[in-house]
């Protein structure tokens, strides 16, 4: 049986990230109502959206531009990579604005589970960017979990060949205001194996 324009518009919404059949259904209904207001709008957007942006071929970020702003800007330190898992992660250092390095977008982390291995991921192109622009440092900014710690090891273990590269990692542990009695093993086990000599 053929689905009406209806059925396909809430099964095309229920398969955004964190949205279930019954909050697609609120949505395309709101969608519907008023369509010149709310709908029209948003499919000028999509459209917009699709044939304007485009991925960066050096660090994997979304622009307007290739190479994207922060890779094609002069001011960036040029020899430094904060290798991240997804653009929103990039965007999240971006939006605190500390940092003035270079990004690497992996699309992801390893998982058994989903399939993604270490040829889904971009890091060849990683190891590529390192050798032609000489990169000082790699600052692995990945999450974790189970499989981002899993990227991040097999991650070092493919940078020790690079002789002059000095390769961190985020901090891990208490988080700041954090009280012990909250913290769950795995983060108190963490800050405890990775405490520092205060004086």
């Amino acid at each position: 049986m053929e689905q009406t324009p209806i059925d396909k518009l809430i099964n095309d919404i229920s398969k955004l990230p964190g949205l279930g059949r019954r909050s697609a259904q609120r949505i395309a209904l709101f969608l519907l109502k008023n369509k010149d207001k709310n709908l029209f709008p948003l499919i000028e957007s999509l459209n917009l959206s699709y044939n304007k942006i485009i991925e960066c071929d050096n660090c994997g970020n979304i622009d307007l531009q290739n190479p994207c702003n922060i890779c094609s800007n002069k001011t960036r330190d040029k020899f430094t990579i904060c290798v991240v898992e997804d653009i929103s992660d990039l965007w999240t250092f971006e939006k605190i604005g500390f940092y003035r390095g270079l990004y690497h977008v992996l699309g992801g982390s390893l998982s058994a589970l989903q399939g993604i291995g270490t040829d889904e991921l971009k890091i060849q192109n990683l190891l590529v960017r390192i050798e032609k622009n000489k990169t000082k440092e790699i600052i692995i900014a990945l999450s974790t979990t189970m499989e981002g710690q899993t990227t991040s090891f097999v991650l070092a273990d493919k940078l020790e060949k690079f002789n002059n590269l000095n390769v961190t990692r985020l901090a891990q542990g208490i988080p700041i205001g954090g009280e012990l009695h909250y913290l769950d093993e795995n983060t108190l086990n963490t800050a405890f194996q990775a405490r520092k000599k205060i004086t």
